[in-house]
């Protein structure tokens, strides 16, 4: 598709006049219907707005004339798992998982890899073969290439480290201790939990990353605790095999 016509679609997809389109970019009706019409094409302080609006990439506007993968762990970008900078804007290096509202989660190559690994194996690829290719590419990738300029020195490993103390803290029945935190988007761990009055209710934002993990309980066979985190709260809770039977038992306030 060209630009116009991906402009138009996500106008009227999104339920926007050309003039209410206008209005929340900066610019005049005339100029949305010139990008429709072929005629012209936004500037490059336009196309982040119009990233922003549509929450899509300058890449998808453009027509994707790119093929874009994170540069971090290597997965392909698709608009819906791309990271976020901390004003809100897109950024088309990195995907969620590895980069969350302008901070990286990973500082360690092999932890990356194991997390990516579980992920990769299917029919067709084998845990070998995976791992053997993250080594291969990761370390190709601008993240890693770049890491002592792009690194926080330490700092999230620092906060990771407290987290995964104030959790383990907790003492939890049958939860074993927790060794380490793994960037997870919303969308994937936004568990619906019944509640007494019976209704059921999700209490997360499927499009922000958290951190977490998956523990096997240490005296109910079948039984798995999941840990979600970040700098506001501690959520965990309980469930069996395909997150059957969720049950909230613990959201403490930081």
């Amino acid at each position: 598709m060209q630009t116009k016509d991906v402009l138009l679609e996500l106008r009227t997809k999104n339920g926007l006049s050309q003039d209410e389109l206008a209005d929340k970019i900066f610019v005049t009706r005339q100029a949305v219907s010139r990008w429709e019409n072929g005629d012209t094409v936004p500037n490059t302080e336009t196309l982040k707005l119009l990233s922003k609006e549509f929450n899509v990439s300058i890449n998808t506007l453009l027509g994707a004339p790119n093929k874009l993968i994170c540069q971090c762990c290597g997965m392909p970008l698709e608009d819906e798992i791309i990271g976020k900078d901390k004003d809100g804007f897109l950024n088309e290096e990195y995907c969620k998982w590895c980069y969350a509202d302008g901070t990286f989660t990973y500082s360690n190559m092999d932890d990356l890899i194991e997390v990516c690994v579980k992920n990769m194996v299917n029919d067709n690829i084998s845990e070998e073969q995976a791992r053997e290719y993250l080594q291969q590419t990761l370390p190709t990738l601008n993240y890693w290439k770049k890491y002592e300029q792009l690194s926080d020195n330490g700092e999230f490993e620092a906060f990771k480290e407290q987290l995964v103390k104030e959790i383990n803290e907790l003492q939890i029945e049958g939860m074993p201790k927790l060794d380490k935190l793994n960037a997870l988007v919303g969308k994937y761990v936004n568990i619906e939990y019944p509640l007494p009055s019976g209704v059921k209710a999700k209490f997360l934002n499927d499009n922000t990353t958290y951190l977490g993990n998956q523990l096997e309980s240490e005296i109910v066979d079948g039984l798995f605790f999941g840990v979600i985190a970040n700098m506001d709260f501690i959520m965990i809770c309980t469930y069996e095999k395909d997150v059957e039977n969720p049950e909230l038992i613990l959201f403490k306030k930081r």
